[in-house]
């Protein structure tokens, strides 16, 4: 494990999935194929990926008192995370996402977040000391973006690097995104907040100036298989991702945020940080599931090692 502690701020659901030919679109019925469960929610997915990755993981997170709840612990428990500070809400269910995976990878989610709302910003106050002393606190945006704010302005405050996700996509102040050091969206979050559609490197470009404008540190703009296009102060470029036989997408981009974590966490150059993401994110897709599809630390080196 690393000696850099990484704190993780996010949701936990339980994904119910279901494998068909095609996506239905509004008002069709498909016949599915196989229907599973996994464990999900992206706060989840990036801790249990940071772990994995070799991260010294805590996950603050909100979950129900309930069975759902008890099997996702245990799951985070068995990943050698720390869950002291996970809240148990009573009379609240547990988190829930509901997911068609199509036989191309592709897939179409619909989440119910039961107790990640009751994931307040008093109960992060509380928390001050552990946020205040980690190298990296990671968030993202399925709890409530007043807890997301408390939490980054903590860490802020204290020098502690943010590292946010903005997804699922939103609209999001000014105020909360000067205090992020490193902010990782996909083309459709990059659009919606700065209006501008990235389809390649030139408008990742444009967008990620936009983005540096409103004293962001470092911008990671992930473009799927093309990689991802890094934008900073020093460097402007796009790191190539890794081709590979997509099996499910499900969690690829919380996979790619948790092993980034992971890398600024051992202080490898950002590029470097990047391209232990892509690895870790390119070996994701090739497994079904969110949790079940992030892999292991000597399986990310071993992915790397062989394409180098």
């Amino acid at each position: 494990m690393s000696d850099s502690k990484i704190v993780v701020v996010g949701s936990s659901n339980t994904d119910m999935i279901i494998q068909v030919d095609k996506i239905p679109v509004p008002g069709e019925t498909v016949l599915g194929g196989k229907f599973s469960t996994a464990a999900g929610g992206k706060g989840a997915n990036q801790a249990v990926a940071a772990s994995r990755a070799g991260g010294d993981v805590t996950f603050i997170a909100s979950i129900g008192n309930d069975a759902l709840g008890d099997q996702a612990l245990e799951g985070f428990r068995r990943d050698g995370i720390n869950v002291d500070h996970i809240k148990r809400v009573e009379n609240v269910a547990s988190g829930i996402a509901l997911i068609f995976v199509g036989k191309n990878g592709e897939n179409s989610i619909a989440v119910a977040s039961g107790a990640n709302a009751d994931l307040d910003p008093d109960y992060i106050v509380n928390l001050k000391p552990l946020i205040s002393h980690a190298k990296i606190l990671l968030m993202q945006l399925e709890t409530p973006i007043e807890t997301v704010n408390r939490a980054a302005q903590l860490a802020h405050e204290a020098g502690v690097k943010v590292v946010l996700n903005p997804a699922p996509a939103q609209k999001l102040d000014d105020e909360l995104l000067k205090m992020v050091s490193i902010l990782t969206p996909n083309e459709i979050e990059a659009e919606l907040l700065t209006n501008i559609k990235v389809e390649d490197e030139i408008s990742a470009r444009n967008a990620a100036d936009i983005l540096l404008g409103k004293g962001i540190d470092s911008v990671l703009i992930t473009l799927g298989a093309q990689g991802v296009f890094l934008a900073n102060g020093k460097k402007q470029e796009l790191i190539p991702g890794f081709k590979v036989e997509a099996v499910d997408t499900t969690a690829a981009g919380d996979v790619f945020n948790g092993a980034l974590a992971v890398g600024l966490a051992e202080n490898k150059p950002i590029d470097v940080a990047i391209q232990f993401a892509n690895a870790a994110a390119a070996l994701s897709v090739t497994k079904l599931g969110a949790q079940p599809s992030a892999h292991s630390r000597e399986e990310i080196d071993f992915f790397l090692n062989k394409r180098q």
